[in-house]
């Protein structure tokens, strides 16, 4: 892999859903089986352009994620590459069984996108978010799942993704990420990116919390204590190698998600380490209860998803 990491983190001027849209149409181009299915949401994902590019090979399915589902492995099954889009907690939790069964215990390719996890959904409260979509599709045998931290990894991903069969799910943050990488950055399904090193404590971080990891490392550089950060953008399958190592390399471990600390990145370091190499660990995430209405930035205060908490538990943990 060639990993190019931007000198300043600091927003992007392009939304992540218009990097969406824009690879899918990409790809499209030079893949007659592209197929795009989404819930009556054409308009908050900008699918409308893709619609214009490839009219007969998009398919808006109305407010039935369950039979989106059955419809994108039927496609499968006649040889299509079908992506399927809604939110995050309707793209999962609504029409799991169909997922299980119907694409993954089917052994058809279907790529599910859901959008605004955890606390991006933000005005859209507690009903819209998705705090166990990764808990879920982990479950799923085969699946894999991703969370990018940028528009750069999300474009590559895509790509990858489109030369694979199976079932996959990627979390999407529609609006404009936090630059990670530079554009010509090369990834690996599987394989997560260590973006600093240090002896002291290693935070592995997925989706926006990658973002919140480099600069809580920051924080704790001015306090005297050396962190490293690694972007674990692929959760299932995980990145064993580089999680084993960071635990050799520094005292404690430190994970950062943007979800429930049950089932998702938090637990799938933790099950890893607790049966290879025990380690100190501590998890921020959401701990367990339902989410609720707000702006972003309240949101991430509220429940602990800051550089400022990931920090102060960095501090906790190392005693």
């Amino acid at each position: 892999m060639t990993i190019k990491v931007a000198a300043k983190h600091e927003p992007e001027e392009i939304m992540m859903r218009d990097v969406y849209v824009n690879t899918l149409i990409d790809l499209a181009a030079q893949d007659n089986r592209i197929i795009v299915l989404n819930a009556d949401l054409m308009k908050s994902v900008g699918m409308a352009a893709f619609q214009e590019k490839y009219p007969d090979r998009t398919f808006n399915c109305g407010v039935q994620e369950a039979n989106m589902i059955g419809i994108a492995a039927g496609l499968s099954a006649t040889g299509k590459k079908p992506f399927a889009y809604s939110f995050a907690t309707f793209a999962t939790r609504r029409c799991y069984d169909q997922i299980f069964l119907s694409a993954a215990y089917a052994g058809l390719n279907v790529n599910i996108t859901g959008s605004d996890p955890g606390i991006t959904a933000a005005f859209n409260g507690g009903t819209h978010m998705a705090f166990e979509d990764v808990a879920l599709m982990r479950a799923v045998p085969g699946a894999i799942v991703v969370d990018p931290a940028d528009s750069t990894c999300l474009e590559a991903l895509l790509r990858l993704i489109s030369e694979l069969h199976g079932v996959s799910y990627l979390r999407l943050y529609r609006r404009e990420a936090v630059k990670i990488y530079e554009t010509g950055s090369a990834f690996e399904i599987g394989k997560a990116i260590t973006l600093r090193r240090g002896k002291d404590v290693t935070i592995i971080a997925g989706g926006i919390m990658v973002a919140e990891a480099l600069e809580a490392a920051d924080l704790l550089a001015a306090r005297g204590i050396e962190a490293g950060v690694v972007d674990c953008f692929t959760i299932k399958p995980l990145d064993q190698e580089t999680v084993l190592e960071c635990a050799t390399e520094s005292r404690a471990i430190v994970t950062a998600e943007n979800h429930n600390i049950i089932g998702g990145l938090g637990s799938a370091v933790a099950e890893l380490l607790s049966e290879n190499l025990p380690t100190p660990l501590a998890r921020i995430g959401r701990q367990g209860q339902f989410g609720e209405v707000g702006p972003m930035e309240y949101l991430q205060e509220a429940f602990g998803l800051t550089a400022r908490h990931t920090a102060d538990k960095a501090v906790e943990l190392l005693g």
